[in-house]
């Protein structure tokens, strides 16, 4: 018993006012795997059984762990300090002018900071949401305390800085909660039927499972084109990240059943005209 006290009590540092022992290292260590421990069980059964019994989303929840992981961990952070002797008051007041110069150099970084802390509690953007970034549309795969990853359609992963999430304007189709309406462009020859390609537009949208038949798709003649007439199909549809492909599945069946009710595609045309005349002041060659 002695010697456990002893060794406990073993001085590993003195200095004039500050002494480290065994004891301290193990109360901060203790500390720190408590913390884990805390924050392990805390997800795994009182977490996880809360959000099965409210049915809390995905972002949320990861909002909520992300939340109270930033608490306690700062928390056993400091208590663990204090366990090994530091005084963090003492330690702040040496290095304020030092903060300061660090604070100037890092303003982005603390930008970006503050930023994550805003997305986790107001939940403008979270996990799972399709948000357009850059004009590109991206699934929010995870938000970090100073960054967020999202990955494109073409599953190409982007650290994205929360500021930017959080001061420019950032469309989120995720907080839709109707279908969204999405159109395609197409033009016909003049001459063409268009009651005919009304009907093949109409039924086109009909055909395509990942497009809604209430609201119902519709079909618009939007202008008498310089080579075509200019026709817009309108549908809806809950496909926000894949919905180029819808588009282009449209596009694909609409060529296949023009083709064969001889509906034609135009594309711009331009006749030139040359206007060849003489000019010269001889009169043999330029006969009156």
């Amino acid at each position: 018993m002695n010697t456990l006290h002893d060794f406990l009590n073993y001085e590993l540092i003195k200095l004039k006012s500050y002494t480290l022992t065994v004891a301290d290292i193990c109360s901060a260590i203790f500390i720190l795997v408590l913390a884990w421990t805390v924050m392990y069980l805390l997800k795994r059964y009182v977490l996880r059984l809360f959000y099965n019994r409210r049915n809390v989303a995905i972002g949320h929840q990861y909002a909520v762990n992300r939340l109270i992981k930033y608490i306690i961990y700062p928390l056993a952070i400091i208590l663990s300090m204090q366990a090994l002797g530091i005084q963090l008051s003492v330690v702040l007041a040496g290095t304020a002018a030092l903060l300061v110069g660090i604070g100037l150099g890092l303003q982005q970084t603390v930008k970006d900071l503050l930023s994550g802390i805003i997305l986790l509690i107001e939940g403008t953007v979270r996990v799972g949401d399709m948000v357009v970034v850059d004009d590109t549309i991206v699934m929010v795969k995870g938000i970090g305390l100073r960054t967020s990853e999202v990955e494109t359609r073409d599953e190409i992963v982007k650290i994205v800085p929360n500021s930017k999430l959080v001061e420019e304007t950032v469309i989120n189709w995720s907080h839709n909660d109707r279908p969204t309406r999405f159109h395609v462009d197409i033009g016909v020859a003049y001459g063409s039927d268009l009651e005919l390609v009304k009907t093949l537009l109409l039924q086109v949208a009909s055909e395509h499972s990942a497009i809604l038949l209430t609201p119902k798709p519709t079909v618009q003649f939007r202008d008498f084109g310089a080579s075509s007439l200019d026709f817009k199909l309108f549908f809806y549809s809950y496909e926000f990240l894949r919905i180029e492909f819808v588009k282009s599945d449209l596009r694909f069946r609409l060529d296949e059943l023009f083709r064969q009710h001889e509906i034609t595609i135009p594309f711009p045309q331009q006749e030139v005209w040359f206007r060849n005349e003489l000019r010269t002041s001889d009169p043999k060659t330029n006969p009156a």
